[in-house]
């Protein structure tokens, strides 16, 4: 246990308190709203050094007395559980709440009623995609003309006017073949504040790119001068990276490599920094390595294969890219590892004076450790518009034991009224956090 300042939260007071202890890499049994983590490379263990688990967690039904643990004066409420395992959540700009259906293959709307506790209307917005993930609006903005889905092989777009519930027209195109063959399916898009360019990520193929053929120095090299620092090939080529786009898909420049699985790119919205809620490798250990948020610069490496958190080199890999040692950049914050971050969102509404600048993760929850990691809201912490390495629980209570758990969260997004909404697909529910 280490000592650090920390900040919390009371109610719209942002408090410093002193040095106390936090947590490290623990597991579910600590968690709890206010709980404070921390980690640093410094409490990373070597690879295989601690044992690699296989504990898929058991999905029950939700408990009838079930009451989710949250900071004081803060209450999590039903919204909703009319929706066929709800993943990624994003709010439109007249206040509709578009949910990816990703398994059945629709985005689903949801008008939330005058006091927006409960939504009033569910409508099937599109139908017949390919496990549609990622949604966002174009232009940013008050009044857009599209709304973009990101499904597994293709960017498509719909038009759009304020209010729809239904698609108003068959969808365009605007990226193709984003699917070679297997891994990660799920593909975020994002838009840069100007309205630019469009960041979409692509998760990699495999756990640690198994099987790539080898490559002469001069065939890295060219390779490279295309893909990006580091970048893989092979079934890897192009994923396991952020693309970079004009809005009609035209112009793809790889914007940063080595992201294992970047699952969503919330956009910080005062500076237009880009970031990632990023899924990290398996089979090194039950405490390696951590999963991360992270900024991400144009032109960066984050290791992926080759590397992780630095120049931590995957022992897969051994003495394979030497040249890549000095030229990996270490994530912003690590989360426990294999807690299974996927949606991020900024906080910037009124209701949580405390939280606003902060970044908002669901963490889904370990399948591949002893002890469960995961299954939780927490908040990112930022001072001065930049991430402090660390992060704090703030809604916790859907694990039951360490082989139960009744939810798994995916989604968050902020409502109109600066509620804070919550996706989890285990029993297919999305809630609502207010104040008491």
């Amino acid at each position: 246990m280490v000592a650090i300042a920390r900040a919390v939260s009371v109610l719209g007071v942002l408090v410093l308190l002193v040095p106390c202890a936090y947590a490290a890499q623990g597991d579910w049994h600590e968690d709890a709203p206010g709980k404070l983590h921390r980690i640093t490379t410094n409490d990373m263990p070597k690879p295989f050094e601690t044992h690699s688990a296989f504990n898929r967690p058991q999905i029950v039904p939700r408990p009838t007395d079930l009451k989710l643990r949250a900071p004081p004066g803060v209450t999590a409420s039903l919204f909703t559980d009319k929706l066929d395992r709800p993943r990624l959540i994003r709010v439109a700009p007249n206040g509709d709440i578009f949910v990816a259906e990703s398994e059945a293959g629709r985005i689903r709307v949801l008008r939330a009623g005058g006091d927006g506790s409960k939504p009033t209307e569910i409508s099937t917005f599109a139908e017949g995609l390919d496990q549609p993930f990622g949604i966002t609006f174009y232009p940013p903005g008050r009044a857009p003309q599209f709304v973009y889905i990101a499904d597994t092989n293709a960017v498509l777009r719909f038009p759009y006017r304020n209010g729809d519930l239904t698609a108003r027209a068959k969808p365009e195109t605007v990226v193709h073949d984003l699917w070679s063959s297997g891994g990660h399916w799920t593909r975020d898009v994002a838009f840069s504040l100007d309205a630019k360019r469009m960041f979409v990520s692509v998760g990699s193929g495999s756990n640690v790119a198994e099987g790539m053929a080898e490559k002469s120095p001069k065939a890295v090299a060219d390779f490279e001068s295309t893909h990006g620092l580091g970048a893989a090939w092979d079934n890897e080529e192009n994923r396991a990276n952020v693309l970079q786009f004009d809005p009609q898909g035209g112009e793809l420049r790889i914007l940063a490599t080595g992201l294992r699985n970047c699952v969503t790119m919330p956009i910080q919205p005062l500076t237009g920094t880009i970031y990632c809620v990023t899924n990290e490798r398996d089979g090194l250990g039950d405490d390696l390595p951590p999963d991360y948020v992270t900024s991400v610069q144009p032109g960066a490496f984050y290791g992926w294969p080759w590397y992780f958190i630095g120049d931590h080199q995957d022992p897969r890999h051994a003495h394979e890219r030497p040249d890549l040692a000095e030229k990996v950049t270490v994530p912003d914050v690590l989360i426990q590892p294999h807690s299974a971050p996927l949606q991020g969102v900024f906080y910037e509404g009124g209701m949580f004076a405390a939280w606003r600048g902060s970044l908002i993760v669901a963490l889904h929850g370990s399948w591949n450790r002893a002890t469960r990691t995961g299954g939780k809201i927490v908040r990112v912490v930022f001072m001065d518009g930049k991430p402090t390495g660390a992060y704090e629980d703030i809604l916790t209570g859907f694990v039951l034991s360490n082989t139960e758990v009744w939810g798994r969260p995916v989604g968050v997004a902020v409502d109109h009224e600066g509620a804070l909404l919550i996706s989890e697909d285990g029993n297919s529910t999305l809630w609502r956090l207010t104040r008491k």
